[in-house]
């Protein structure tokens, strides 16, 4: 019995030999009808991409890498990872890549995964928590590797990347706070080699800086054991403080239990607000106010980025920003 061919399933969905083609590849600019039509031939027919012969033509390996610039535990405890990674998995799901998950701290690990990213392993490369003036979204730009990066970098241009109105976000938040009627408004920041927590402390002290109260900033990791060191910081050197606004769920967590600890109600004598909008902070105690951020939408607007530049199209929008709303809840 023959194998049936690309022709053969253009000719049952009723469309051209190109439109087959971009489905196979992935490609965004499919109508979705004709994807559906696609989709179904292929199952009828049983039709399989013969990617051996494929490679050979394309210098293609249908593997995208996903390089976390974090430790294992970060990203397999703290939310927002998980949002995203979801996300980049369910659009790559429809497009037969299959994704590889690296971890890079030091500039060593950095360095052995330059050279495996560089060396025709994979057909793009997708980067999230990126730190300082990174070098290696450059240098695989350089190399011809189709780059997408999560999150705005500090110190950087690069072509394409996705991320949140971070700063709206963080001032919608401390507004929320001065709205209560707080005047001793804290902020625990996110670190500020990265865009996020750059742009966190920014929204924070835009919010601030009408009202002419002062600025009572420390700084954490994002995790909630730096949450809670911060917290301890604050309430050290501004003990009649009466609200925060920490720069990660996590961060507002460890804050939570270290003013229960020092007796602190909340948000009776301290409110406190995050930025997540994580399952953790629906069922923190009480509930936390956070600011939502659709991570998982990011996820799947930087792999769709990849998979258009991964097929050499001209991309209408490189640079992605998506909105963030106040989710209200009883913490304050």
């Amino acid at each position: 019995m023959n194998r049936p061919t690309l022709e053969a399933v253009a000719a049952r969905a009723g469309v051209g030999r190109g439109t087959v083609s971009r489905v196979i590849n992935g490609s965004p600019n499919v109508s979705a009808k004709a994807r559906d039509a696609v989709q179904k031939a292929i199952r009828e027919l049983g039709y399989v991409p013969n990617r051996a012969a494929r490679a050979l033509v394309t210098r293609r390996t249908d593997m995208v890498a996903l390089v976390v610039s974090e430790s294992q535990l970060r990203v397999f405890d703290e939310p927002y990872f998980a949002g995203t990674i979801r996300g980049i998995g369910s659009a790559l799901s429809e497009t037969g890549l299959q994704l590889i998950l690296a971890m890079a701290r030091t500039p060593q690990e950095h360095e052995r995964l330059e050279h495996y990213l560089t060396g025709q392993h994979v057909d793009g490369v997708l980067l999230l928590s990126l730190h300082g003036a990174d070098p290696l979204p450059g240098r695989l730009e350089e190399m011809g590797v189709p780059t997408v990066l999560g999150g705005r970098p500090v110190g950087l241009d690069p072509y394409s990347y996705v991320d949140v109105d971070n700063r709206a976000g963080a001032r919608q938040a401390v507004k929320h706070l001065l709205g209560l009627g707080r005047a001793r408004i804290a902020a625990i920041a996110g670190p500020q080699d990265m865009g996020v927590g750059v742009d966190r402390l920014a929204g924070y002290r835009d919010a601030l800086l009408p009202s002419g109260l002062p600025e009572l900033v420390a700084f954490g990791d994002f995790s909630e054991e730096s949450g809670a060191t911060a917290m301890a910081e604050l309430l050290a050197a501004h003990p009649d403080l009466d609200a925060v606004f920490a720069a990660s769920d996590p961060m507002a967590l460890g804050a939570m239990r270290v003013l229960k600890a020092e007796g602190r109600a909340i948000p009776d004598d301290v409110a406190i607000i995050g930025f997540d909008d994580s399952k953790a902070a629906m069922h923190a105690d009480p509930p936390l106010t956070t600011v939502h951020q659709p991570s998982e939408a990011m996820g799947r607007q930087m792999a769709q980025l990849l998979v258009a530049r991964i097929n050499g199209e001209e991309l209408r929008q490189p640079v992605v920003i998506l909105d963030t709303h106040l989710v209200l809840r009883e913490s304050a």
